[in-house]
Parts: C-alpha cells; sequence; structure tokens
C-alpha cells in the first residue's frame, strides 16, 4: 500500500494470502519481506536487511516499499534486472517509473481490489488504486497466467513502445 493511502503511518503492510493463492506457486526468496516477517509469502528464504543491496537467487516475489514519488523505481529496475520472478505495484499508468517496467515486463496482472494486512494482521481499506503484478521469466508469466485463470485480474502481454 502507497503512502498516499496512510499519510504519516507505516508503509509496512503485508500481502494478503489470496494474492498467493491465486499464483499457485512457491518462490524461492522474497526479496523486500517485512520488519515483522512475511507470513503469508510461500517463500524458501527471506532475504535481511536492505533488499536492494543483497544478492538475488532464483524464483523471487517482490512487494517493495512504495514510499516517495519514485521511491519504487529502484526496486523494479533491480527486479527487471534479476529477470525472475512476480513484482507487485500500483498500477500508476501515468507514472514515469510505471512505464518504464510496462517496457521491460513479460506480462503484467491488473488484480482486483487487494486489502492489505497491517502488521497487526488486521485488513486495511482498500488502496485509492489499483494493482498491478508484473512477471519477469517463464515461471512469473505462469504464476500470472494462473491467477488470471483463477479470476484475479487482468492479464495483458505489453506490446513494446518506443518514444518517437
Amino acid at each position: 500500500m502507497a503512502y498516499w493511502d496512510t499519510p504519516g503511518r507505516s508503509d509496512e503492510w503485508y500481502t494478503p494470502p489470496q494474492v498467493f493463492a491465486a499464483l499457485g506457486c512457491r518462490f524461492d526468496l522474497d526479496v523486500t519481506p517485512a520488519r515483522h516477517g512475511s507470513a503469508h509469502v510461500p517463500a524458501d528464504r527471506l532475504l535481511a536487511g536492505d533488499g536492494l543491496t543483497q544478492p538475488w537467487h532464483g524464483f523471487v516475489w517482490m512487494n517493495p516499499p512504495f514510499g516517495g514519488r519514485n521511491g519504487i523505481e529502484p526496486w523494479l529496475a533491480r527486479f527487471f534486472d534479476h529477470g525472475n520472478g512476480v513484482a507487485l505495484a500500483p498500477d500508476r499508468t501515468s507514472a514515469p517509473w510505471f512505464w518504464s517496467a510496462w517496457d521491460r515486463a513479460d506480462r503484467i496482472l491488473f488484480t482486483r481490489k487487494i486489502r492489505f494486512l497491517r502488521p497487526d494482521g488486521s485488513e486495511g481499506v482498500s488502496p485509492s488504486n489499483g494493482t498491478a503484478l508484473f512477471a519477469a521469466g517463464p515461471k512469473g508469466i505462469d504464476a500470472l497466467r494462473e491467477a488470471a485463470n483463477n479470476g484475479f485480474g487482468i492479464l495483458v502481454a505489453p506490446e513494446k513502445w518506443r518514444a518517437a
């Protein structure tokens, strides 16, 4: 969930278990685990410390801190450089970082509204915008296909664009 949904509060939000149920897969690594753990993420390993500076391996899950205006951009760049996983981000289609992600994604799933969880396990209000899942690599594509088949959102294969 983004800073604009909870001004002055924590950006610590958990991805709810129904997201992972829809994806129907297991990850090798959660590169952005919450400070209190990532109870619902089906991952074999959680990174400790700063996920931007730690080594990544295998099929990764990434729900980065949405942070400030362009705070998500370095996370998405690292995710696409890694090239193997699923990343969750707001569907801010007007943002320059979203256009860059669109150009690098293998597939994108525009999800139904997701109610993220607070550290105490309670459900937050729906964010003001939707959420997108980005796939990098064949396993990511398969996971997003599975979620789309489960009615979790609209799957698109981004047509790569180039500015004139």
